[in-house]
């Protein structure tokens, strides 16, 4: 899955006035089953990693935000 999802700012009001949209691209594990099983997607950015439960609409799924500097130090954790 490398899907774009958009959102618009915080920054930017409802009125139509000077907005700015961002995307995220998500990318499923390598460890999750095509058959609906545990999945988690993370999309990565220069300054953090967003992790979600692919098993939730992509519009509605609550995003877990961490520092790039954490997700790294979490993969040593559990790929060492």
């Amino acid at each position: 899955m490398n899907e774009l999802t958009w959102f618009k700012s915080s920054y930017s009001s409802g009125d139509g006035g000077e907005c700015l949209e961002a995307a995220l691209r998500w990318h499923r594990s390598s460890h999750s089953s095509g058959a609906g099983g545990q999945c988690v997607e993370v999309a990565p950015c220069p300054t953090a990693i967003h992790v979600r439960d692919s098993k939730q609409h992509p519009t509605t799924a609550s995003t877990l935000s961490v520092p790039t500097t954490a997700w790294h130090a979490f993969l040593g954790l559990v790929q060492g």
